[in-house]
Order: structure tokens, then C-alpha cells, then sequence
């Protein structure tokens, strides 16, 4: 027995070798294969959660515009950057989590026989995002490196001049309007903002072009005026009496994770009571009566609005916090809007750019359409802009006080366009956060890991735009 035992060993062990063993280092949760619509997918998802989030690791724009104030951690309200590494985590969500993820769809999609309408639309689709994500690293960084980024092959790339980088985003913008083709719908279900509608891109692009053009007005004002009448021409979001925001590009967050509200997560899921009202903003709204109040903040325990002083800890119990509409997880997530574009319009037309209406119109037309969009009626759009305080002809100041004014309230919960829009205007001026680490931050400084990395040409971009600090005025922000 022991023999015949000793004889089938061999046999044994040959056949445990025969067995297919390849598929053990096979994770199945994450495919060797993607499809360039899943990849758009995601990547059009975190650009929308990063401009989004309230975390504070990463996105602390209405702390620093003052429409929410911390509550206990008090760092982020008085502008300190460097703590928890905030330049270096922005950076990384823009470059790594949404354009490298754009980048490998576009690369994917040539390979998957598509149409060639289907192609061309899913790649101008795909360059649109990817327009509006340098937009908001140039606008916060100032010089960075662009024509050299993305390059596995290249570990220092060059910074770019931010204006040279603008005009590009122009010539991209134009090439991407041309060549959408309304027949076609390429991305479809995959594209949650218009399911691949080319003709809503369209708009979206020239929108987005006009927001281009007016943030470099100060700079290149021949540049600017020639982007602005063209995209006007072509077609920006429309205001209309009957239903005025039904251009609004928003990301529609859902209530089942991971495709959730980013507030939501950072505030109800988590169980954190961080963030309360500004005092600046809320100042502001109740001597105008404002009637979006009841949609921004929610009443404190007197029956007002009220918000804690900048930069001060203000514990949650005593003051208005953010709307629990804001926090619903399905709430969601707008990139830009008719409100926006009307304000837009109005600044061009005080340039003396050709674009059709007057300045009062459009600035008219853009409370209104926010009013409405927050869940306001028109009767009280109407009373609000009743007011000489608020009415165009009589509110205080030049056009750029009650452009600036108006569309930072506008711009509420969307920090990051509001902080662009407050550097680029100059109102309303906010008052310096108490024991400020820093006088008011305008731009971010560059992340540590390019310090460590590719320091040879952050240095020369540093010097270029007059020293890596929080406080160095980028080159639109003229004034």
C-alpha cells in the first residue's frame, strides 16, 4: 500500500501544475480593459466634486469668499494654505483625478471604432472639460506647466506663460465649437451633464469662451473683445422670460455613493458641524432683503440669519449654517449657468463689446434667473431689484461694484468662480479674516512636490509672475 501511496504522489503534483494558475494576480474589481465613455465618465464626475467639495483638504474657496465660516478649526478661514498641503491636493485632483483621466479617453476612443461623427463629437466634448479644468488651475496657480503636462516621458515640464495658455484655450474652444455635430449624440448616458447633446455644448463652450474672454479683458482687451462678440455670436445661454435657466450645465449628484453630493458626504454622512454662515454674506443679504436666504442658510435659534465673524470661531448653535437643501446628497452640482453669463454680458457690454442689450438688461436678467434657480419666485426677483440698492441705474458705485456685488451673491456655494470673480472685479471688498496668516490669498501658491520634482522651471515660473506667494496678483487681475 505504501508503495502504490509513493507512486501516485507524481501523478498528483503533475496535475496541480497542469491546473491554471494565471488568474490568480487578476483583480476582477479592476479591469485591464476601459472604455474611453467610462473614463469621461469619471473624470467629468471628479471635476465636478473638486469645484464642489467642502473639504477642507482640498476646497476651502467659500471660507476664503466668506460665504461660510468654520466653526472650531478656524485655519482654512484665516488663509493657511500650507497645513494640511492645500495647493498640492488641488493640483493633483485637476491633473491627476479629472485631466489624465480626460486624456486616457481621448486616447481610447480612436481605438474603438467609432463613426467618425461619434469620435469627433466625443473628442470636442472631452476637450471642452478639459478646457474648463485648465481654466481653473491657471486661475489659481498663474503660470503652469501646459503644453508639456500629462507627458509620462517628460518629468519636468515647462510652466507656460498663463496668457499664451488662455489664447490656446481660445483656439481649442473655437475648434471644438466648429466641429460639434448636432446629428450625433456619441457619448450619450455617459456624459451626465447633456448626454452627449452637442447642441447644448455647444452653448456651454461658447459660454464658457465668454468667461474666458472677459477673465483676460484687463489684460488683453483685443483678445477679450474679439473672443466675446464671436462666442456671443455663436450662441452663450439664453435668457428667456418663460423658463430662464434651462441652459444651466449641472452635474446631477444622485443618492447612491459614490455618485453623491461632495457636501453631503463631507457633511451628513460624516457627522460634521464645521461650517456656519459668513457675517459678511449674511450682512449683506438682510440689509437687501434678499429672498434667497431661506435657500442658503438655514435660521439661527432667534429666527435670523446670521453668520460668525471671518476668521473666528463660531460655534454651529449660534448662527444660520448652510441650507439643508445644499446638503441633500442629490443636490446638485452646477459648472455654469444663465445667471453667470447674463452677468457676463453686462460686463461686456460696459467694455463697449458688441454683444447686443443693455447692462441693465443683462444684470436684470441675471438676478432673476438666480432667484428663480435657487427656488425664488419672480414676484420677489421683482422686489428685490425694486430696490435703489440693488437696481442697476441707482445701486452705489462703478459697474464693476454692482456687477461685482450682485454676481458674488449669485455665485453662492460655487466658491471657486466666486473667488476668480472677486480677484478679477474687486467687489464686494472683503474684510480681512481675524488673525489672518496672510494678507488675502489671490492666487495659490505652487504645490511642494514640484519643489522637490521639477524646481528648476517652478523656480523661473516664480520669478516670472513676481514670487511664488499667496499674494502675487496673476496677470488679469490687474487692479
Amino acid at each position: 500500500m505504501k508503495k502504490i501511496l509513493l507512486a501516485l504522489i507524481p501523478v498528483l503534483l503533475f496535475g496541480a501544475c497542469k491546473k491554471d494558475v494565471t488568474s490568480v494576480n487578476t483583480d476582477p474589481k479592476r479591469p485591464l480593459n476601459v472604455s474611453s465613455a467610462s473614463l469621461f465618465t469619471n473624470a467629468q464626475r471628479r471635476f465636478v466634486s473638486t469645484v464642489t467639495s467642502s473639504n477642507v483638504n482640498l476646497n476651502i474657496f467659500r471660507l476664503i469668499e466668506q460665504q461660510w465660516q468654520e466653526t472650531t478649526y478656524i485655519d482654512e478661514s484665516q488663509y493657511d494654505l500650507q497645513t494640511r498641503t492645500i495647493p498640492d491636493n488641488l493640483w493633483n485632483a485637476f491633473y491627476r483625478d479629472v485631466l489624465k483621466n480626460f486624456s486616457e479617453s481621448r486616447a481610447i476612443a480612436a481605438t474603438e471604432g467609432k463613426s467618425a461623427v461619434d469620435l469627433k463629437n466625443q473628442l470636442a466634448i472631452t476637450d471642452i472639460m478639459e478646457v474648463y479644468t485648465w481654466y481653473y488651475i491657471l486661475t489659481t496657480y498663474g503660470d503652469v506647466p501646459y503644453s508639456e503636462a500629462l507627458n509620462i516621458n517628460n518629468a519636468f515640464p515647462k510652466y507656460d506663460d498663463g496668457l499664451t495658455a488662455f489664447k490656446d484655450l481660445l483656439k481649442r474652444l473655437d475648434a471644438d465649437i466648429a466641429g460639434l455635430d448636432p446629428s450625433s449624440t456619441s457619448l450619450g448616458s455617459a456624459d451626465a451633464i447633456y448626454s452627449g447633446n452637442a447642441q447644448n455644448w455647444k452653448k456651454l463652450a461658447n459660454s464658457l469662451k465668454l468667461k474666458i474672454a472677459l477673465t483676460i479683458a484687463d489684460a488683453d482687451n483685443t483678445t477679450a473683445k474679439t473672443a466675446a462678440e464671436s462666442a456671443v455670436a455663436s450662441g452663450v445661454f439664453t435668457y428667456s422670460v418663460s423658463n430662464p435657466n434651462t441652459d444651466n450645465a449641472k452635474y446631477p449628484f444622485t443618492t447612491i455613493t459614490p455618485n453623491t453630493n461632495p457636501i453631503w458626504v463631507d457633511l451628513v454622512q460624516s457627522g460634521r458641524l464645521d461650517f456656519v454662515a459668513n457675517n459678511s454674506i449674511t450682512t449683506r443679504m438682510n440689509t437687501l432683503a434678499d429672498p434667497r436666504r431661506p435657500f442658503f442658510f438655514t435660521l439661527d435659534g432667534d429666527g435670523l440669519y446670521s453668520g460668525g465673524n471671518p476668521g473666528e470661531s463660531s460655534p454651529y448653535a449660534n448662527f444660520s449654517a448652510p441650507a439643508v437643501k445644499i446638503t441633500n446628497a442629490d443636490f446638485p452640482g452646477a459648472l455654469i449657468d444663465v445667471a453667470e453669463v447674463q452677468f457676463l454680458l453686462a460686463e461686456a457690454t460696459e467694455r463697449g463689446y458688441s454683444v447686443g442689450g443693455t447692462a441693465a438688461t443683462f444684470y436684470t436678467n441675471a438676478i432673476t434667473a438666480s432667484i428663480l434657480d435657487w427656488g425664488g419666485s419672480l414676484a420677489s426677483a421683482t422686489t428685490y431689484l425694486a430696490q435703489p440698492a440693488v437696481a442697476y441705474v441707482t445701486a452705489a458705485g462703478t459697474w464693476k461694484q454692482k456687477i461685482g456685488t450682485q454676481k458674488w451673491l449669485a455665485l453662492y456655494n460655487r466658491g471657486l468662480d466666486a473667488w476668480v470673480e472677486n480677484r478679477r472685479l474687486d467687489f464686494p471688498q472683503l474684510p480681512k479674516a481675524t488673525d489672518a496668516r496672510t494678507d488675502f490669498p489671490v492666487r495659490f501658491t505652487y504645490p511642494v512636490k514640484e519643489q522637490n520634482v521639477n524646481n528648476v522651471n517652478r523656480a523661473a515660473a516664480a520669478a516670472k509672475i513676481g514670487g511664488d506667494n499667496v499674494t502675487t496678483k496673476l496677470f488679469w487681475d490687474k487692479f
